[in-house]
């Protein structure tokens, strides 16, 4: 399985974004797909996760109604959507897959990260 994320960038306060991730690999359509971020000096934390088949979605109580998950292309694209932004939302954010387990846990697979930056 590979993972490329992709989107990052400056962006405003109030701004919005698209972060993307492509995935490829046997078996990733099956996969649970997530994102998490990492702030400069905190760890990273969960951001949102997406069932295999787009179905159910997971999410932070603190991010909800900003940020949206979806996944699309035949399920093998895992999108971000990030409204509303504000300077604390910066951070580099990476896209994950899993073929099961907790959704907000440990996952296997990684991509290289994609920084977003947010101007206030």
């Amino acid at each position: 399985v590979q993972l490329q994320a992709s989107g990052g960038g400056l962006v405003q306060t109030g701004g919005s974004l698209r972060l993307s991730c492509s995935a490829s690999g046997h078996s990733i359509t099956r996969y649970t797909m997530a994102w998490f971020r990492q702030a400069p000096g905190k760890v990273r934390e969960f951001v949102a996760a997406v069932s295999w088949n787009g179905a159910t979605t997971y999410s932070t109580d603190s991010l909800k109604g900003r940020f949206t998950i979806s996944r699309g292309n035949g399920r093998r694209t895992l999108y971000l959507e990030m409204n509303n932004v504000i300077p604390e939302d910066t951070a580099v954010y990476y896209c994950a897959a899993q073929s099961a387990g907790d959704v907000r846990g440990a996952y296997g697979y990684w991509g290289q990260g994609t920084l977003v930056t947010v101007s206030s």
